[in-house]
């Protein structure tokens, strides 16, 4: 049997189940996604012979065990963060840094901004776990607009991660088709200038158009309620902490994660950074690192609330219960999209396209949406394109670096109940499947194509070849 038609097969029963399962039956989502990913493994094992059917609910539960461990401790330590850092009135604090220098009307763009910087050294899902207080606390502060919030940090980071090295994707696609000539330099030049204006259609411009049409009120999320935010909005900043402190463990897991980030990027440049290799792989590791910023963040939460130690201890077992929830649906949603992936639906869409007779850069693009949309990864839907592409090099007439930018924009494309991330933005952010498709998955779509444009653009007027 071609491997066509159960790859096709375990795609479309796989899309028809989880819709049915969360949308129609508006199952808890844990339970959805789980059950969603054993019906695809049973189709994967009744149509591909060597998937044996007694392995499937094993199968689902090391996928679901693989992404608990990227994702488990980051997102406890997460809920940690955003309790202590909205209880202590540290969020708060930052916030009205933010607005001291913009306007209430443009505090997206200070929301913006944040999220870009954030996202250039550190993985998309540890800068919304960092920006999610920023956001509701914005929210809470200024009465409305939580859309526009949701879009600006979404489009700002999501747009950084996929265009500017040295964040995985783009990273590991620039040494692929550079071909042993270093294009790092070109790409990260290219790259900002493609994920600027691109985060800005996205972001910012999307990000008002749906604010004026969606009202998306502050709900419980990481063990904050709406009610403890608007409390933090009413006090004077005299009895908030100070901006440093506040600031301190957004700081500290960003300088510990870009470290381990820079000296794993830069380490064959210059080769004395091998010595530090691997003491920044330590402190660099997200598990680490935003452990370290918890504790930052929980010891401001006890010094400005100043109660007994064992209703501290309690504050942060809360957090960790409703962080535990959202990491457990987050995994749940890796292990349907590692279902589908292991139907080899990106191969086939990967090979169906390679040969098709239109441009390179709008090729690329192509294949990279189709099996991002398919399985669920931006990281492999960009490095699966990048193998593909390579060895077509040589026929571009544009830089190489131009290639990299289309795969990651047709890498980021709709991110929906497959992709990990959009759970971890659902869940943190406080929204409804509804309102995360028509912020985040809406966000991540227009960002691609946008993204796309501006790469033809730009390689049309400058093809740096």
């Amino acid at each position: 049997m071609s491997a066509t038609l159960p790859a096709l097969a375990a795609l479309l029963i796989g899309v028809a189940v989880v819709v049915l399962l969360l949308v129609v039956w508006d199952l808890p989502a844990f339970v959805g996604l789980v059950i969603s990913a054993l019906v695809v493994g049973v189709v994967n094992a009744a149509l591909l012979p060597d998937i044996a059917f007694g392995s499937i609910p094993g199968d689902v539960a090391t996928a679901f065990g693989n992404n608990m461990a990227g994702i488990g401790i980051p997102i406890l330590m997460a809920a940690i963060i955003g309790k202590s850092m909205t209880e202590s009135g540290a969020a708060n604090r930052v916030v009205r840094s933010f607005q001291s220098i913009v306007s209430d009307k443009n505090a997206d763009f200070a929301l913006w901004g944040s999220s870009t910087i954030l996202a250039i050294p550190v993985f998309f899902d540890n800068v919304f776990y960092l920006m999610a207080p920023l956001a509701r606390s914005m929210r809470a502060r200024i009465g409305d607009n939580y859309a526009l919030y949701i879009a600006v940090v979404g489009g700002g980071g999501t747009a950084a991660h996929a265009f500017v090295p040295p964040t995985p994707g783009p990273l590991a696609v620039a040494q692929e088709l550079g071909q042993g000539t270093s294009i790092l330099g070109t790409t990260i030049v290219i790259g900002l200038a493609v994920a600027i204006p691109s985060a800005l259609i996205a972001g910012v411009a999307y990000g008002r158009f749906i604010n004026t049409r969606i009202d998306i009120p502050l709900r419980e999320s990481m063990g904050t309620t709406a009610e403890d935010l608007e409390e933090q909005a009413k006090k004077s900043t005299e009895s908030l902490p100070g901006f440093f402190e506040s600031l301190l463990p957004i700081f500290v897991a960003v300088a510990f994660i870009a470290a381990g980030t820079f000296v794993t990027t830069f380490k064959d440049i210059y080769p004395s950074l091998a010595a530090v290799q691997p003491f920044t792989n330590f402190i660099g590791d997200a598990n680490f690192a935003l452990t370290v910023a918890a504790m930052v963040a929980a010891l401001t939460y006890l010094r400005m609330d100043d109660f007994p130690r064992q209703v501290w201890q309690d504050e942060l077992t809360e957090a960790l219960q409703n962080g535990g929830n959202i990491a457990a649906i987050t995994a749940a949603g890796g292990a349907f999209g590692a279902m589908l992936a292991a139907s080899g639906i990106g191969m086939v869409i990967a090979d169906a396209l390679s040969g098709v007779g239109i441009g390179l850069l709008i090729t690329a693009w192509l294949i990279a949406a189709i099996v991002r949309i398919a399985q669920g990864s931006a990281t492999v839907a960009m490095i699966t394109t990048g193998g593909i592409m390579a060895p077509l090099v040589p026929e571009l007439t544009v830089h190489p670096a131009y290639l990299v930018m289309a795969i990651g924009a047709g890498g980021i494309t709709t991110s929906w109940y497959n992709d990990s991330g959009f759970w971890i933005v659902k869940e943190i952010g406080g929204l409804t499947q509804m309102e995360t498709l028509k912020t985040w998955t809406a966000v991540t779509s227009i960002l691609s194509v946008a993204a796309l444009v501006i790469v033809l653009i730009y390689s049309t007027i400058l093809p740096l070849a």
